[in-house]
C-alpha cells in the first residue's frame, strides 16, 4: 500500500489540544520530535505536526517548529501544480509578506485542494485541532513539493 504524507496526516484528524494545564500527549510527541522546550500544547504546533508526519514517512522535513522553515524544504512549485498528498503550503500569518523572512509568523499544512473559499489545508493547530481549514490565496508565501510519487 502506498501512503502519502496527506493520507498519514488524515489519520491524526481530530487530535486536539487539552484545555487547562494538561497537554495532549500526541501533540507533545509532534512537538518533541524536533524541540524539547515546549512544556505544553499551548504553543504553535502546525510545523511540529507536518514534521512529525514527514519524519514517520522518512521524507524531507524542516526539523523546525517555525512554519516558514518549510520555505527551505523540497522544491518550490506553483499553486496550480500542487497535488493533494505530495505538497505543503506555507502562509503568512500577520508578519511580513516577504518569504525570505524565515523567522516571521506563519502557518503550514498539507495541500488539500482549492474551492470558492480559498486554499484547503489539512494541518495541525487549526483552531487547536488537526483538521481541514480554508486559507486565503493572498496569504500564500510558498508551495513546496516535498517528494515525488
Amino acid at each position: 500500500m502506498d501512503i502519502t504524507a496527506y493520507k498519514l496526516a488524515q489519520r491524526f484528524g481530530g487530535t486536539t489540544e487539552v484545555a487547562g494545564q494538561m497537554a495532549n500527549p500526541q501533540i507533545m510527541a509532534f512537538l518533541h520530535a524536533d524541540a524539547k522546550w515546549p512544556e505544553d500544547d499551548a504553543v504553535p504546533w502546525c510545523s511540529g505536526f507536518v514534521n512529525y508526519v514527514c519524519k514517520l514517512l522518512g521524507v524531507p522535513r524542516s526539523g523546525s517548529l517555525r512554519a516558514r522553515s518549510w520555505l527551505e524544504v523540497g522544491v518550490p512549485i506553483t499553486l496550480e501544480e500542487a497535488k493533494v498528498g505530495w505538497d505543503v503550503v506555507i502562509f503568512n500569518r500577520g508578519g511580513s509578506p516577504d518569504p525570505t523572512i524565515i523567522d516571521g509568523p506563519g502557518h503550514v499544512g498539507f495541500y488539500a485542494g482549492t474551492d470558492e473559499h480559498g486554499i484547503i489545508i489539512l494541518g495541525g493547530n487549526q483552531s487547536d485541532t488537526v483538521k481541514l481549514s480554508h486559507y486565503p490565496k493572498k496569504d500564500i508565501l510558498g508551495v513546496r513539493r516535498l517528494y515525488d510519487e
